[in-house]
């Protein structure tokens, strides 16, 4: 299983604390923490995905749950109405998040911020978070990263200029989060509230 870098240092310190409680309070000890560090490996797998491409498609960048769906304006990238589609991730989800397109990187801005429940309208005002504006071959579209109520760290791999590939790696945010992706105004939308996405592979939108 293909695991991402940024989980090297707490999967060894959770077999480290399993090492620990085995030697110092006893195995019983060790084997209630077991589930824990086993569950640090699942939660930084980052297995290969693949799926639908074409310039016509956006691809989900994020597994999880579709929140909302809504009309907003998005002024920084899009430049006037938008569509939202908020995909919210909880700490089962696989946490590597994926280009929705290929194109060039246009745009980027980290803003510190709070911590709330990533679920909520709340935190995409108020929250810690990363945006990735993309110029495509289709128009313009922004994916935003959202900390959530335990994430403390948003990943994002590349600057301005990148040359991004449908389906790589954008970045990872630990520990339970939300990403939004907005698209013009008018975009047909390929999935519904309540929708369970696979990162690099669900369809959510598909430019005519």
């Amino acid at each position: 299983m293909r695991i991402a870098p940024e989980g090297r240092p707490f999967i060894i310190g959770a077999w480290l604390i399993a090492a620990a409680l085995a030697a110092v309070v006893g195995w019983p000890a060790a084997v209630a923490w077991l589930p824990i560090a086993i569950w640090v490996i699942a939660f930084f797998r980052d297995p290969v995905r693949e799926g639908p491409r074409g310039e016509q498609l956006v691809i989900a960048p994020a597994d999880g749950k579709v929140v909302s769906i809504i009309a907003i304006d998005e002024p920084e990238v899009i430049g006037g109405p938008a569509t939202r589609v908020s995909i919210f991730m909880n700490v089962f989800n696989v946490h590597v998040n994926r280009y929705p397109t290929s194109g060039e990187v246009s745009f980027r801005r980290h803003r510190p911020g709070a911590f709330f429940n990533a679920a909520s309208e709340k935190a995409a005002l108020e929250n810690e978070q990363s945006d990735v504006g993309m110029t495509t071959v289709r128009g313009p579209i922004l994916v935003r990263q959202i900390a959530g109520l335990v994430a403390r760290r948003i990943v994002t791999d590349h600057g301005m200029g990148h040359h991004a590939e449908q389906g790589d790696r954008l970045g990872l945010i630990r520990f339970g989060s939300r990403v939004d992706i907005f698209l013009p105004a008018g975009t047909p939308i390929r999935v519904r509230e309540g929708e369970i996405t696979k990162a690099g592979t669900t369809i959510i939108a598909e430019w005519s």
